[in-house]
């Protein structure tokens, strides 16, 4: 790989690191070609985008957006890594789940995952990763928190509307 080419790798991982506030690093060591090309289509279908680069690259990129923010996953930088961007911090997670299950194996592992500033370290993560609430799913619960209040009070009114009108 030339000079420009390393580069060119390093330009376009900063842009995806400053695209996203969620990314898993991942290693696809053992995987197959066939295996990689399933596992680029779960990515694809969840609207996830794989990219697999050198450590090396990965980290000037990491080092020259924000060397600080990202000093939690640099450990993670080791053997074949391939990274998994994502606005839903959750889709990763249920995608090397299910490819796991699928295939009945234990790879891609889980090295670290990057949500929204946090750092969770190790493939011990993963099942608590596949359990995080995403926003639309939040916002969905505060919605019916809120709504459930004003359905009691508006059926109690029309309960005592409906007992009025039939005591009259």
């Amino acid at each position: 790989m030339t000079k420009q080419e390393k580069n060119e790798v390093i330009e376009v991982l900063k842009e995806k690191f400053g695209q996203y506030n969620n990314f898993y690093v991942t290693n696809t060591e053992a995987l197959s070609v066939e295996q990689v090309s399933n596992l680029r289509r779960l990515c694809f279908d969840k609207n996830v985008e794989m990219k697999v680069a050198k450590n090396t690259l990965i980290r000037k990129a990491m080092e020259a957006l924000d060397a600080e923010k990202y000093a939690g996953v640099y450990d993670s930088l080791h053997q074949v890594t391939a990274l998994m961007f994502t606005e839903n911090p959750k889709d990763p997670a249920l995608i090397i789940s299910s490819f796991r299950e699928k295939s009945k194996g234990e790879k891609p592992v889980l090295k670290a995952a990057f949500i929204n500033g946090e750092v969770y370290m190790g493939d011990g993560q993963l099942k608590a990763l596949t359990k995080i609430k995403t926003k639309q799913e939040l916002i969905g619960e505060v919605l019916g928190l809120l709504q459930s209040p004003a359905k009691r009070v508006l059926a109690g009114l029309l309960q005592h509307h409906e007992k009025q009108a039939a005591a009259e």
